[in-house]
């Protein structure tokens, strides 16, 4: 039996360095999200995780869109996550949820996502 050549699937957005960036910051808010389930405050964890998934998805979802308007509303959609994420942020640091380290890494990593988000959407032809 020979051995096939297979292809790993790829995704045209896993070349945009906004969903390579995304994708890093949301790994980093789930680890923030177990921590606060192991805290037992579930529903925190999970309004985090949704609003996380959200970062990738939608410029995933986005970039397989019919048109550059369209994408540009899955983009609009990403940034929105953003500020939700940013949201849940500011309120567990406030509620002493989190360490102030990681509130201002996260909220500068998030708003350096939004600009790149909205430049990367303006440039869109």
């Amino acid at each position: 039996m020979t051995q096939q050549n297979v292809t790993k699937a790829h995704f045209r957005f896993q070349d945009l360095d906004i969903w390579k960036m995304a994708f890093r910051i949301a790994n980093r808010l789930y680890d923030v999200a177990d921590r606060i389930e192991e805290r037992k405050l579930y529903r925190f964890a999970e309004q985090l995780r949704g609003s996380t998934m959200s970062l990738t998805n939608n410029i995933s979802e986005g970039s397989g869109a019919g048109s550059i308007n369209e994408f540009r509303l899955f983009l609009n959609y990403t940034r929105r996550s953003i500020f939700e994420c940013a949201n849940i942020i500011l309120t567990l640091s406030h509620r002493n949820l989190i360490e102030d380290t990681v509130h201002d890494e996260l909220l500068k990593d998030l708003d350096h996502l939004s600009r790149k988000v909205l430049t990367f959407s303006k440039s869109l032809k």
